[in-house]
């Protein structure tokens, strides 16, 4: 069924332009939610994705904010620490995992961001030097605005301009990176790679300059 569900997309629309990473991921995250819109939404970096698909394979950890999004990634255990934490003043529970998260496993980590802008916003307060931030939250309230305020960080990430995203299509775009060959020996030394420039994934070019 997967196969034949790619076979469609496919057919209704031309990936084919894309490098190879970033193609993996558009199809990845367009076949979790069905929604061809997510070929110009998602805003990736081939290079960036290059490095994070070394980290990840030479053993990086992978965090995520909520558990549906850990639910989703499969052939890699994850660190979500959502049940630990607690909210306070200025501080949602989701902000207060974060911290948590990064105090349990250091820089270098993937972040897998797809429910709470909260816990986007907090990452990006931190020195957690990533190895990528998928940041795909979804709402009315503070989705948009915390993905933008990634891609203004210059950190390695994938995102979305819209208020769309979600759980699963976090997920998807971390198990595109996980599924996707390695053509390199893998090792047990993590990368740390330099912030890169983002390209809309939906055009042809692989940089584009910041508004």
């Amino acid at each position: 069924m997967e196969q034949e569900s790619f076979r469609r997309l496919r057919a209704r629309l031309d990936t084919s332009h894309f490098p190879p990473l970033t193609r993996a991921v558009v199809e990845r995250v367009i076949h979790s939610a069905a929604d061809l819109d997510y070929a110009t939404d998602l805003v990736t970096d081939e290079g960036a994705l290059e490095k994070a698909h070394r980290a990840l394979h030479d053993g990086a950890p992978v965090v995520v904010d909520v558990e549906m999004v850990a639910a989703g990634i499969t052939r890699r255990d994850t660190v979500c620490r959502l049940k630990d934490a607690v909210s306070g003043p200025g501080l949602t529970r989701s902000a207060h995992a974060v911290r948590l998260a990064y105090e349990q496993v250091g820089p270098g980590a993937l972040w897998v961001i797809g429910c709470a802008p909260t816990a986007l916003e907090e990452l990006l307060t931190l020195d957690a030097s990533p190895a990528l931030v998928i940041g795909l939250p979804v709402g009315f309230v503070g989705a948009a605005e915390s993905k933008a305020a990634l891609r203004e960080s210059g950190l390695p990430a994938v995102s979305n301009v819209s208020e769309k995203g979600g759980s699963a299509v976090a997920a998807a775009a971390l198990n595109a990176l996980l599924y996707h060959p390695v053509s390199h020996p893998v090792n047990h030394a993590v990368s740390h790679p330099a912030p890169e420039a983002e390209s809309r994934a939906g055009s042809p070019s692989k940089s584009k300059e910041k508004s």
